[in-house]
């Protein structure tokens, strides 16, 4: 399977597509997020998200947009990889990069503008509640989905990773000192 194929990085182009999808009664769902480090949330989460229409459209923060939002020490994962890891969902029918975000990392919705979903998807927490109204008037209906893994996420597996590792360099110095 060439990856490449479900990577649609002009919106234009995945409005042409989504269009012509509406137009054969096929509902269109989006939605947005890092990705970094993929997991068992995130793929729940995808799949909750297809069954909720028949074309997912996933779009992928840039490496630029999470710095923003996550701080300079993320994604841990390239932008390219984190969409190839994407692709190999069966439930993932497009992808396209998201980048339109500002200084502050706040997304100015240029996606669901451009591609008027019948449905967003968003986890909750992700989207303040004027930012939920903005989107809801963009789209046909807006589905908030809980987290899906308890217990998983990116930023503690990185926290648990690193404080392993601070954790057994801390004990070894003790040793030598």
């Amino acid at each position: 399977m060439n990856h490449q194929n479900k990577v649609v990085e002009s919106y234009d182009k995945l409005a042409q597509l989504t269009q012509a999808l509406q137009t054969l009664d096929h509902k269109i769902v989006v939605t947005i997020g890092s990705w970094d480090m993929l997991h068992i949330g995130h793929l729940r989460y995808l799949m909750q998200a297809k069954s909720r229409g028949d074309i997912l459209v996933v779009g992928v923060d840039t490496d630029r947009a999470i710095k923003l939002y996550k701080g300079h020490l993320r994604p841990i994962v390239p932008q390219e990889e984190r969409s190839e890891m994407l692709c190999y969902q069966s439930c993932v029918d497009y992808i396209t990069y998201v980048d339109d975000v500002d200084k502050d990392g706040g997304w100015q919705y240029g996606l669901i503008d451009k591609i008027r979903p019948d449905v967003f998807i968003a986890v909750e927490d992700s989207y303040p509640e004027e930012q939920q109204a903005e989107i809801s008037a963009r789209c046909g209906e807006l589905v908030v989905l809980p987290r899906q893994a308890e217990k998983t996420s990116t930023s503690r597996m990185i926290q648990k990773a690193v404080k392993g590792h601070v954790t057994e360099m801390m004990e070894l110095l003790e040793k030598r000192g």
